[in-house]
């Protein structure tokens, strides 16, 4: 399902890995659309691409057949800039324990949450009201 406006637009989406195309692209075009350069739209798509990965593994811990991911990408102005939102309905842990694993342990995966930090102004988790969590992320132009 989509709703779109000029300047947001929102999808609910199935948790599963076959919608990363889905995912990438809509990022993709709302990025552009809010007036990032190439680079930043792959930096932005990317951040995106590893909040729903770590949603499907950690929220729905990889079950996720029927769950869902709403996500909404909305453009700001004044400052102007791209403001996503995720919400799943699955697991809810504290916000406070959501961090990636110590860069010092050299392995594969757990980087996620360092990945989004480090290419976004604004990171932000919070507990929705009754299940699951939401993720805001801001880029500033």
């Amino acid at each position: 399902m989509e709703r779109a406006t000029e300047r947001k637009i929102q999808l609910e989406l199935p948790a599963c890995p076959c919608e990363l195309a889905n995912l990438r692209a809509a990022t993709a075009k709302a990025a552009l659309a809010a007036g990032f350069c190439q680079d930043k739209v792959d930096n932005i798509t990317l951040a995106v691409t590893e909040a729903f990965t770590n949603i499907i593994r950690h929220g729905y811990k990889e079950k996720c057949q029927d769950e869902k991911v709403i996500l909404t990408l909305e453009k700001l102005s004044e400052p102007d800039g791209i403001k996503i939102t995720m919400r799943d309905f699955g697991n809810q842990v504290e916000p406070c324990q959501i961090c990636g694993r110590d860069l010092d342990d050299i392995r594969p995966g757990g980087l996620g949450v360092h990945i989004m930090r480090s290419l976004m102004d604004l990171v932000e988790f919070k507990k929705a009201d009754s299940v699951g969590m939401i993720l805001t992320m801001i880029k500033y132009c």
